[in-house]
């Protein structure tokens, strides 16, 4: 197995705060931990701060891992990302309800989203809801039968230009980003057993979160069933 497989580097952008983390993905240990404090919050002297902080600390995590940096997942918490609630309902005339009967209904509401808002990338989708019969479920149901159901979503979304900003600057040290993830959706998850928000993160991006529609790029292995009808990231 390649070495770099084995682990996750995690840029953690706060407020008044850059970190840069890297785990083990099967242990979550921090082999490589670095931060730097922020006395501006304007956006322009972070991104600049950034690329002075990846330039300090890429090589250092190099050497420690004695491979390349090829790919990061973003944490961010900012104040830029814009929630989009939209709900849709179809007929289904007392047939079994299963996650391929979601596809289409939930293809429509992406699509529906990324037609609206073409200055904003989606950054998480959720089922916050499902109602089945005019009864409501935290999760899908397995085998039940139903005449109509609708699903309440929850689409995190982010500005493209701010995205296209963090992308220029990891692409000078010719890493990749593999998703953003907002902060504070991540710390939803987080508990005694799981307290460090890179190890959620981490499972989050896993699937931990059954009513997440996993927003991957086309050149990485499907992780669950929705994740081959929703390639955004391509």
């Amino acid at each position: 197995m390649n070495e770099a497989l084995k682990f996750e580097t995690y840029l953690f952008i706060e407020k008044k705060k850059l970190v840069i983390c890297v785990i083990k993905k099967k242990t979550f240990e921090v082999i490589f931990k670095e931060e730097k404090l922020l006395n501006d919050d304007n956006e322009d002297s972070k991104l600049k701060i950034l690329d002075e902080f990846l330039a300090q600390n890429i090589l250092k995590i190099e050497k420690n891992l004695k491979n390349f940096v090829k790919d990061t997942y973003i944490i961010l918490d900012n104040r830029e990302f814009f929630p989009i609630a939209i709900s849709i309902k179809k007929a289904h005339n007392g047939n079994f309800i299963s996650q391929e009967n979601l596809i289409n209904p939930l293809n429509v509401l992406k699509n529906l989203c990324q037609f609206s808002f073409k200055d904003k990338k989606i950054i998480h989708m959720l089922i916050e809801n499902y109602q089945i019969d005019g009864k409501d479920y935290s999760f899908l149901p397995e085998n039940l039968k139903c005449n109509n159901f609708s699903l309440d979503i929850k689409f995190i979304c982010l500005s493209k230009n701010l995205i296209e900003n963090y992308e220029s600057i990891l692409k000078r040290y010719h890493i990749l980003v593999n998703q953003i993830l907002n902060a504070e959706y991540i710390k939803q998850f987080q508990d005694q057993q799981n307290p460090n928000i890179y190890t959620t993160a981490s499972r989050i991006i896993s699937g931990y979160n059954k009513n997440e529609i996993s927003l991957v790029n086309k050149t990485l292995k499907s992780k669950g069933f929705f994740e081959k009808f929703f390639n955004l990231f391509s």
